[in-house]
């Protein structure tokens, strides 16, 4: 046949379509196999080609499955709400609802045209109000066990985009929707305590399939470390100050201690301070910096030293100065540190420009010229002299900090409660009411969902507000408690809160009396393989199981990780090697390529560019020679034979086992790599018969669905091939008539014989003895022994 793709491909979708052919259920005897991808966010863009390798991963796998007998729930749905939609519809004056509804309307065309097995009986959209009052009665649940709180803080601020910003959404000082430098606020704020699940997320690792990377970099977010909590009085007071380290053992070499700058122990004894000018000076400095700045390592010290406040070292007793620095931070750690300058680089240097002691407590280096960092015997350290083993120096100073009444041992975790409101329109409505006389109040779960009004002007207001303020009807209410004048809460949701649980609506999703039945649940949880991109693995991962969690601590769901397995797939890099950008003109448009190429092409060609784990550059000579694979599969029908050579049915056995093995290893590449080799082979041997080219065909089904059909149409299969059954090898068929052996002397390969399989010794040896450098390496000596391992080594030790 023709590779008609233009014809083909259409015709197979429909028939899918009509057939209902990738619908899962809920009820089925078959055992079941849930893969998930991560749902896209529907940008008026459309579809790039870094969607089509993430979905393709787990498209292969799911196709594959269904073939092997499974009950395949492979969903799609669309994380709609957030700023890019909202930017971009108060750019051109047209309504968040009519933008979200229009891009998802063409990625759904997108994603289709590709041939894609999605279930689209199970769409989501995480503005339908219908899904979002189960992320708002989440949400209640949250507030209703404690683990909503609301705070004034320091925060995250874009100015470009008016919204309060998480710091996973504010990594190295720029905003993550536009980019732009972020700015320190204070404002008050709605929390998650996701810290409170720090050690589940943290020991819920240990049941699952992640590859290592991903476990680390989740790891790492969480940043879980064991020290000791110590306490400094402030000298000739009451007050004291309370910090956290690593590092107890160094107690006796704290020569100053470092606050924040927003420490309100400064204003509690403002009345002590004689430089409160020079302080108020430096914090409106402070200010004016972003988190990531003031915490970089290199860069200039600054700070100010408060005059008339000193601490009291808890093991020394002595008088040491305190400074407000602005690399303190009140929302990490206690806004208190101990600085020991020998032995910390940053200290040190803030010790050298501001003139400060420096006292060695553990034997190493040359502190004349910088920090030493690493282990060694402790001195000038009173009890601790002598000590050699810092596991053995922390323990001591713990049971003395004990003894001591002055600190104890503690646990700190670098990740912070999740700041969960944005000032903007286009979120999930936060249900909760602020009442005069009651406090804070939640919405009654009965009158879910609170639905965001319909507004026509959406643009934040003057210094962050949100646009929800200005709209009175909603604002205006009555409380639920005490039945007085009340007022909503004005901020909405982050884009994060509909994707947190987005993959349990997908098992029941017109359910209107819970967010998915227990049957269903039960049936399909834990998802078996969810694939996704590296970038979510410290945002998305850890809210979705944090959110997991908590509904496993009540009971709701069956099993105490969501997702058994993880995987990522690497970027598509433009033709350049640069990442793809609309300013760098190298971005591919997917439609160009269907339109050319067709869907099979583009398919095969993502898949077979590089490991799919790595970033690989885009090609078009590769796409074309996608293509040319494809021509020639499809003209296997017109060299058919009556039967399958030996030679032939050896290849194919043999491509049977590597694409089955690389499927589920996710090397698509190399499973592609032998179907081109199988072609080759078909092609040197004179062709293949009907029933080894259906075969074939459902080889490639997983990766080029449309021409597999046809070309298992043309040769008389029986249904359709995405649902024929997965194709086994037969062992006996995969054996090689002949294998290459190498043949070492004294463990050093001197040749390499080529003999018939499972040969004996004997025929090995005198197939070595023929060749010029064995006989040249043992004549004249002595063959001590001979080592054969069968269809594998030949090693002949001579002395």
């Amino acid at each position: 046949m023709k590779h008609r793709f233009s014809e083909i491909e259409p015709k197979w979708q429909k028939k899918w379509e009509e057939a209902k052919l990738f619908n899962a259920d809920n009820n089925s005897k078959k055992p079941k196999f849930y893969s998930l991808i991560e749902f896209p966010y529907p940008s008026g863009a459309g579809m790039h080609v870094g969607h089509i390798k993430a979905y393709s991963g787990l498209e292969v796998v799911s196709r594959k499955r269904r073939m092997q007998g499974y009950n395949v729930l492979f969903p799609i749905g669309f994380d709609a709400f957030g700023l890019p939609t909202e930017n971009y519809a108060v750019k051109t004056n047209t309504h968040p609802r009519i933008v979200t509804d229009t891009n998802i309307e063409k990625f759904t065309s997108q994603l289709k045209k590709v041939g894609f097995s999605f279930d689209w009986s199970r769409v989501v959209d995480t503005t339908d109000e219908n899904y979002y009052k189960w992320t708002q009665w989440i949400f209640l649940k949250m507030f209703e066990k404690g683990l909503v709180f609301r705070d004034t803080a320091l925060v995250n601020y874009c100015p470009h985009c008016k919204v309060v910003l998480s710091n996973e959404d504010s990594q190295g000082g720029k905003c993550d929707i536009c980019k732009s430098d972020v700015v320190q606020k204070s404002k008050a704020v709605w929390y998650l305590r996701i810290t409170e699940y720090a050690d589940k997320l943290l020991m819920g690792l240990d049941e699952v399939d992640y590859p290592l990377n991903i476990r680390q970099q989740q790891e790492n977010w969480i940043g879980k470390s064991t020290g000791a909590f110590a306490d400094f009085k402030i000298k000739d007071t009451d007050e004291k100050l309370r910090i956290y380290t690593t590092r107890c053992d160094t107690l006796f070499g704290v020569t100053f201690m470092v606050i924040a700058p927003e420490n309100p122990i400064i204003d509690k004894l403002s009345d002590r301070v004689g430089n409160m000018d020079a302080i108020e000076a430096y914090r409106a400095e402070c200010a004016k910096k972003t988190e990531f700045e003031r915490t970089q390592l290199v860069k200039d010290k600054t700070g100010v030293k408060i005059d008339g406040i000193e601490a009291i070292n808890p093991v020394t007793n002595e008088a040491i100065p305190v400074y407000i620095s602005d690399y303190v931070m009140m929302g990490y750690g206690t806004g208190a540190i101990m600085a020991v300058p020998a032995h910390d680089q940053r200290d040190y240097e803030f010790a050298k420009k501001f003139g400060i002691d420096i006292r060695q407590v553990i034997k190493g280096g040359d502190i004349e010229k910088e920090a030493y960092t690493g282990d060694g015997e402790m001195i000038n350290s009173d009890f601790l002299n002598g000590y050699t083993n810092k596991k053995d120096s922390i323990n001591r100073m713990l049971e003395h900090l004990k003894a001591e009444g002055i600190g104890e041992k503690g646990v700190q975790y670098k990740m912070k409660d999740w700041a969960f409101n944005r000032q903007r329109y286009w979120g999930e409505p936060i249900p909760l009411i602020h009442c005069p006389e009651c406090g804070i109040v939640a919405v009654p779960f009965e009158e879910l969902p609170l639905k965001l009004p319909v507004m026509d002007k959406y643009e934040p207001g003057v210094g962050g507000e949100s646009p929800l303020a200005k709209c009175d009807e909603f604002v205006n209410c009555t409380c639920p408690k005490c039945g007085g004048k009340a007022k909503r809460e004005t901020d909405t949701m982050p884009q994060w809160a509909g994707s947190s649980w987005y993959f349990l609506r997908y098992c029941d999703p017109f359910n209107n009396e819970e967010f998915a039945s227990k049957e269903s649940l039960n049936y399909w949880l834990p998802v078996d393989w969810y694939n996704g991109g590296m970038e979510h693995v410290t945002r998305h991962l850890i809210y979705s199981r944090f959110w997991y969690k908590f509904l496993y601590d009540l009971g709701l769901v069956p099993v105490s990780e969501p997702y058994a397995k993880r995987s990522a797939q690497g970027l598509i890099l433009g033709s350049d090697g640069e990442k793809m950008s609309k300013s760098k003109g190298n971005v591919v448009d997917p439609n160009n390529v269907v339109d050319a190429f067709g869907a099979d092409v583009l398919r095969i060609y993502v898949l077979f560019m590089g490991n799919y784990g790595d970033a690989a550059p885009w090609s078009d000579e590769g796409v074309k020679g996608a293509r040319r694979f494809l021509e020639r599969f499809a003209a296997l029908d017109e060299n058919l034979t009556n039967n399958i050579s030996p030679a032939v049915e050896k290849a194919l056995h043999k491509t049977i086992k590597k694409v089955s093995e690389d499927i589920e290893s996710m090397k698509y590449n190399t499973a592609i790599a032998s179907m081109m080799s199988l072609v080759n082979e078909i092609s040197a041997n004179g062709g293949i018969d009907k029933e080894g080219l259906k075969i074939f065909s459902k080889l490639l089904c997983p990766f080029a669905p449309h021409i597999s059909e046809e070309m298992w149409n043309i040769c008389g299969g029986e249904g359709f091939c995405s649902e024929a059954e997965w194709p086994a090898f037969d062992p006996e068929k995969i054996k090689d008539d002949t294998i290459e052996i190498p043949v070492q002397v004294c463990g050093k390969l001197k040749a390499v014989v080529t003999v018939p399989a499972e040969s004996s010794e004997e025929i090995v040896l005198e197939a070595a003895m023929k060749e010029e450098k064995v006989l040249s390496s043992v004549e004249g000596k002595t063959v001590i022994k001979k080592i054969y391992v069968k269809n594998k080594l030949f090693n002949i030790v001579v002395k």
